[in-house]
């Protein structure tokens, strides 16, 4: 016999869920900066981009089969409950991977933010007067809370707009049952045809 979805078994699986899509999230930022520290050839543009794809596709993987795990091992998981399970699962992701964002730039890597605006002050440094390089030296210092708060709206808001789509089929719905009313209305139509025939 299933056991019965309550608030508390959805949001563990939700939680856990989340660790998994936020650790392939993480794990692509990490082999992405390695990369990129590497050089800026094309092959390892397009390496990045590939990577991307990969980690893109993985996701709505992981995202379709938690659901349906989840529908799988409960019989009273519907369409709304699926839904609710991806939001907090793209809540949970979100956190995570903005975390370790934040703990990259500010641990991890402290120089990385410097090292990008310096990168761009050689290319566009000559056209920026005095208060344009104060205001890049504000941004600088602001920048890891941009970057944790952004990445948190970002993935929760793909999160949420995969959810719905996925959710629409997971678990999947019986056309018949919605346009007859039920799994019993078949046999009701087909006593009806029966006693038309005698």
């Amino acid at each position: 016999m299933d056991e019965k979805l309550t608030r508390g078994i959805l949001w563990n699986k939700a939680a856990a869920a989340g660790v998994a899509l936020g650790a392939v999230s993480s794990a692509y930022l990490f082999i992405t900066q390695y990369l990129s520290g590497l050089g800026t050839s094309i092959w390892i543009s397009g390496l990045n981009l590939v990577l991307w794809g990969v980690k893109l596709l993985l996701c709505i993987w992981l995202m379709m089969h938690f659901m349906k795990s989840l529908v799988a091992s409960h019989e009273d998981a519907d369409n709304s409950t699926t839904f609710r399970f991806g939001m907090i699962t793209a809540l949970c992701s979100a956190l995570i991977f903005s975390a370790v964002t934040l703990a990259n730039v500010l641990v991890i890597n402290p120089d990385l933010i410097h090292q990008q605006i310096e990168a761009a002050l050689k290319i566009y440094g000559s056209s920026l007067d005095s208060n344009s390089l104060n205001a890049l030296d504000t941004v600088e210092s602001i920048m890891p809370q941009v970057m944790f708060f952004s990445n948190l709206v970002y993935c929760f808001l793909y999160g949420t707009v995969l959810s719905a789509i996925l959710s629409r089929s997971i678990p999947p719905q019986d056309p018949f049952a919605r346009r007859y009313g039920g799994p019993d209305a078949g046999q009701g139509m087909a006593g009806q045809d029966q006693g038309s025939i005698n």
